[in-house]
């Protein structure tokens, strides 16, 4: 047996308790996997509370990435004693997640471990810092660089955000970070960004053209907020958009892609490649101070339950572990 955070439907409501399993109830996939790690995204934090329709198929184990050792492998790339990390591929959504003690997997979704990371580190990291990289991959490709000028990070006491404002700096950009939480602004700055943006300078109606600002973005948030970045993105520049936590509907204009070259670029970690990520973390192994990990909250299974509120009651900043 082993204990995991079970996610059950009841009237339309989504109950959320700790509970102890059968090793045969998990979904069915060529690894298992002994779970070190997992982590709270805010995709998590929706299925957890039953805030919109995260979970396909019930009851379900939320999760949406975990890192550990294989136990058992009838895949030809892994082996028993690997250590490998999940991120999407609808795990925790339509199949059985990382909050838990086991977990099993198809062997084709794992990525294995970088040689100079461990699975706590993976998880410090985890899905956000997995997209934040692949936004940076992308505004890389479009052609932006940090000679151009800065790049605005929306949503940056979050996940994804806070990871991405850690990344670019490190890249050499001048980092921006937009925050409806000025209270973080100390340490939006410690983690690298030289200026601090409050989000109620983007409350007013957005402007089909405004200011050339910056060189690029990375959005998290998507609707009111992107229609307001694009329309201040210089010549030739790009947003990297990956994220909706701001709403899914985009209010704008072709005049940011008409007259000025902006480039909006769509990010998706959950479908990324096999090579896609293992690119991406090769990377990311060495882009993230030593300590990164050190600096991550670590909760139990059932201190989840509560975090999950946290997280979107917008409580909680930078990124969350949990260790079952």
């Amino acid at each position: 047996m082993f204990t995991a955070l079970l996610l059950e439907e009841s009237n339309n409501t989504t109950q959320a308790s700790v509970q102890r399993l059968y090793q045969d109830s998990l979904t069915s996939g060529e690894v298992l996997v002994k779970v070190d790690y997992s982590s709270l995204n805010y995709k998590d934090a929706m299925a957890i509370t039953g805030t919109g329709k995260i979970v396909r198929q019930w009851p379900m184990v939320p999760g949406i990435d975990f890192a550990g050792t294989v136990l058992t492998s009838e895949h030809s790339k892994h082996k028993a004693g690997d250590q490998v990390i999940l991120t999407g591929w609808g795990v925790g959504e339509k199949y059985w997640g990382g909050m838990a003690e086991k977990a099993a997997a198809k062997g084709d979704w794992l990525t294995p471990m970088p040689c100079a990371m461990n699975t706590k580190r993976a998880m410090a990291i985890g899905t956000a810092g997995l997209t934040a990289m692949l936004s940076l991959m992308a505004l890389e490709r479009s052609g932006v660089t940090p000679a151009q000028g800065p790049i605005l990070v929306t949503g940056a006491t979050g996940g994804v955000g806070s990871v991405a404002v850690r990344l670019l700096a490190n890249a050499g950009f001048e980092v921006h970070a937009l925050t409806g939480r000025l209270q973080h602004s100390d340490w939006l700055r410690a983690l690298g960004a030289t200026e601090v943006i409050p989000r109620s300078e983007f409350d007013k109606e957005p402007a089909a053209l405004a200011s050339q600002k910056w060189a690029g973005a990375i959005d998290a948030v998507g609707g009111h907020t992107l229609a307001w970045v694009l329309s201040q993105i210089k010549m030739n520049g790009a947003v990297a958009a990956c994220g909706l936590a701001g709403g899914m509907a985009l209010n704008t204009t072709v005049m940011p892609f008409i007259l000025r070259g902006v480039q909006l670029l769509g990010i998706d970690s959950v479908y990324a490649s096999p090579a896609t990520r293992v690119a991406a973390w090769q990377r990311l192994q060495n882009s993230l101070p030593l300590d990164f990990e050190d600096q991550t909250e670590v909760y139990t299974l059932a201190q989840t339950i509560t975090a999950a509120h946290d997280l979107l009651a917008g409580k909680l900043k930078g990124r969350v572990l949990i260790k079952p």
